[in-house]
């Protein structure tokens, strides 16, 4: 048995008995569909979860599918550095958010620094928009750690400690202000479904990384993807009031 299931099934170390009790399903069917046959659409999808290949890997014979293209749509822009990005960009993205404005980052000095969006986050609030601001703890493992990286020591920690204070009058109508000890692989700036992601590059500040601008096109899309990763620190996090 050398078809692709097959194989990731062994590479993810399941055998036959192990693979239809998840299933549902006798042994006998597992066999079969690990000697060529194609399963039913259900039975392709748990497959495809269970061994984290796609299901166009696992049954190459398929239709190419049609959603990653739908994905790809999602990126909208991309600015090799955050420092070459127009200076309105980030007013003219939160000055668009209805619902919801979301900002995860380490310090995101520049924004709190930044009147105009300061100014637009603040309004934001008081109109009832949610806003949701996560930076990273200041004497935090994961914060020392970053300002390690840049060769900037303690200066990580003052950043943070300075934004706190510039996001203050944000949170004082009405946004929510948070820390974190994570490590961040990207910042995430959100204005309902359109993000603004800032990678983040080993040893170099997030200014000098690239920014992709994404627009949500589907639900289990890239947006998603990067929401999901916002939610789960923000569960993760404290208010600055519970840290010492």
């Amino acid at each position: 048995m050398n078809n692709p299931l097959a194989r990731a099934l062994r590479g993810a170390s399941f055998n036959e008995v192990e693979v239809a009790a998840r299933l549902g399903v006798d042994p006998k069917t597992v066999q079969r569909w690990m000697s060529g046959r194609i399963p039913y659409s259900r039975h392709r999808n748990a497959l495809a979860r269970l061994t984290g290949w796609s299901e166009h890997d696992l049954w190459p014979a398929l239709p190419l599918p049609t959603q990653p293209q739908a994905k790809a749509d999602e990126v909208r822009t991309v600015y090799p550095h955050r420092s070459t990005m127009p200076p309105d960009t980030w007013s003219r993205l939160f000055t668009d958010a209805q619902a919801e404005i979301g900002i995860l980052a380490y310090s995101a000095l520049f924004l709190a620094e930044d009147i105009a969006t300061s100014t637009v986050l603040r309004d934001k609030a008081r109109e009832g928009v949610r806003i949701r601001i996560a930076l990273g703890l200041p004497n935090g493992v994961r914060v020392n750690a970053r300002g390690r990286e840049e060769s900037i020591g303690d200066g990580m920690s003052a950043r943070i400690r300075t934004a706190l204070v510039g996001f203050r009058p944000i949170a004082e109508a009405g946004g929510e202000l948070r820390l974190h000890d994570t490590v961040l692989y990207n910042s995430i700036y959100r204005a309902d479904d359109e993000l603004l992601i800032n990678t983040h590059v080993h040893g170099r500040p997030a200014s000098h990384a690239p920014v992709f601008r994404l627009r949500r096109r589907a639900a289990d899309g890239m947006v998603s993807t990067y929401l999901d990763s916002f939610e789960k620190i923000w569960a993760l996090s404290v208010e600055p009031s519970s840290t010492s």
